[in-house]
């Protein structure tokens, strides 16, 4: 049990620091991120990246309400994160290519 909690402490602190990271490059030379337009052919593509985001809140919520005891949210947690770190990589990628 110990571990599960080291381990969702580790991941999802390390998730908000390349957070943090990923936001303040982007946003460190704003004058070419204002003229990017994002257009979507279909808003369905919004969905899974929005359970995704609202997984990972709750389950932030839950084990942080719970001071991480449950073993199975805390393994919960660190896969929603780490496939949240997954997306958010590419998505920060994919950002970065259409500024440059």
């Amino acid at each position: 049990m110990k571990t599960s909690q080291i381990v969702v402490k580790a991941v999802t602190r390390i998730f908000f620091v390349l957070l943090l990271l990923g936001a303040f490059t982007l946003y460190q030379d704003s004058s070419k991120i204002t003229h990017l337009y994002f257009i979507g052919n279909n808003k369905w593509t919004l969905v899974f990246p929005a359970l995704l985001l609202a997984g990972f809140a709750a389950l932030f919520i839950t084990c942080a309400k719970q001071k991480y005891t449950k073993t199975d949210w805390n393994w919960l947690l660190v896969l929603n994160t780490v496939v949240l770190m997954i997306y958010c990589v590419t998505l920060y990628t994919r950002i970065t290519d259409l500024v440059k």
